[in-house]
């Protein structure tokens, strides 16, 4: 279950062959992402286990499983800033119980990221998975 922005990204992922052209695109997704405001630039938002330097700040709407999951993030690293635009739009509009229910792993792997992005990457995209599904368990309660 991904959202139909995220259904879109893998579309047009269809039709990107090659995969520096695929690279290229995630990296044009993440220079459109809007800057964090450095306030949030905290450690309580920093998310460890990731290469570069990252910060998800969650915004949730409402309380309990229904609450509309959504967040803002950023990273002093372009391609990882494109990782999380490509996770933004699989989360961002879905409920907390419907985020839970995500499979990340899978859906990533639609895309063919799990081939192509270093260890290091792959752990830092991991890491952002898991403090996600932890944020909406958290409010999912």
């Amino acid at each position: 279950m991904a959202s139909a922005a995220f259904e879109e990204i893998a579309e047009t992922f269809e039709f990107l062959d090659d995969w520096e052209d695929r690279y290229r695109h995630v990296i044009e997704m993440g220079k459109q992402m809007p800057a964090l405001d450095p306030a949030f630039k905290v450690p309580g938002l920093k998310v460890e286990g990731c290469a570069s330097q990252v910060w998800l700040r969650p915004i949730v709407s409402g309380q309990g499983p229904d609450a509309e999951f959504g967040f803002e993030g950023e990273s002093d690293a372009m391609i990882v800033r494109g990782l999380i635009a490509v996770l933004h739009a699989l989360y961002s509009g879905l409920t907390v119980a419907e985020v839970l229910r995500v499979d990340a792993p899978f859906e990533l792997a639609r895309l063919g990221l799990n081939e192509h992005l270093s260890s290091q990457r792959s752990n830092g995209v991991r890491a952002m998975v898991a403090r996600i599904r932890e944020t909406a368990a958290e409010v999912a309660g």
